[in-house]
């Protein structure tokens, strides 16, 4: 598996995964506009034949917070570390920042808490962090998980 900062030619393959398990409900959708925004926030997984099949995000909220989002990988390639590996590489840049309270909203709990991350109320994220809430179509009814990795 390769791991990889994604490219322009990237953003089809990561719009049509991420929008596959929005249709689902298991994830928030991403219009094309925030992925070419947010490209340079990205880490890809590419399989030996070049296929796309992982992408996580880490979006910078504030001073040493950030948030691991647009995590997805590819239905025949979960259960093989993939989701792992982007998270911990997003870690990994975020620490290179001085990040050291990382969240996420989140409807695979369990697959976080494997990672550290822990439940808390959404009551306990700052204001900030609602600010992309706002074009959400299930604002104000978020029913995602909030969790929190503090790296203190």
């Amino acid at each position: 598996m390769k791991y990889r900062k994604p490219t322009f030619a990237d953003i089809e393959d990561i719009y049509n995964l991420v929008n596959d398990y929005a249709g689902q409900g298991v994830m928030l959708p991403r219009s094309r506009n925030t992925l070419y925004e947010t490209l340079r926030d990205m880490v890809v997984a590419e399989d030996e034949d070049g296929r796309l099949v992982g992408v996580g995000g880490l979006h910078i909220i504030w001073d040493s917070l950030a948030e691991v989002r647009t995590m997805a990988v590819a239905p025949d390639y979960t259960r093989q570390g993939i989701g792992a590996a982007i998270v911990s590489r997003l870690l990994e840049e975020g620490r290179a920042l001085g990040v050291t309270k990382f969240i996420t909203l989140t409807y695979k709990p369990g697959f976080f808490q494997t990672l550290g991350f822990r439940t808390i109320t959404k009551d306990e994220l700052p204001h900030k962090v609602w600010k992309d809430c706002i074009e959400c179509p299930k604002f104000p009814n978020c029913d995602e998980i909030a969790m929190v990795k503090d790296e203190m």
